[in-house]
């Protein structure tokens, strides 16, 4: 996806302040934080949606939320806890049409959001 700003990012076109990479998935810091601690999971390949995911993206799926953990290990929020979203095309919220897990924290998260 020429146009897509995450598949730079995953190419290494653009630079995103990264908290941690493998082969297959990128976490970084959100440009716009909704929260003290606010990064970004994303798969290098491009899925635009969690609706696209396919039963070939399994092992894919696993490491994003694998990598979820590990960030917020990371960043300290396992104790107190944290939150993870993916949201999903224009109602749900997607901005960004590359599938990404937001990793929020550092603060008591309200529910609903807002």
């Amino acid at each position: 996806m020429a146009e897509c700003i995450f598949c730079k990012m995953a190419a290494g076109e653009i630079k995103p302040a990264i908290v941690h990479e493998t082969d297959q998935v990128l976490a970084f810091r959100d440009i716009n934080p909704r929260a003290p601690v606010h990064v970004l999971v994303i798969p290098k390949k491009h899925i635009a949606t969690l609706n696209d995911l396919d039963a070939g993206d399994t092992q894919l799926a696993g490491e994003l939320l694998q990598t979820a953990k590990i960030v917020a290990e990371m960043e300290g929020l396992s104790q107190n806890g944290y939150r993870t979203v993916i949201n999903c095309n224009a109602h749900g919220g997607q901005e960004v049409f590359h599938l990404h897990i937001h990793v929020l924290g550092g603060r008591a998260m309200k529910w609903p959001p807002g």
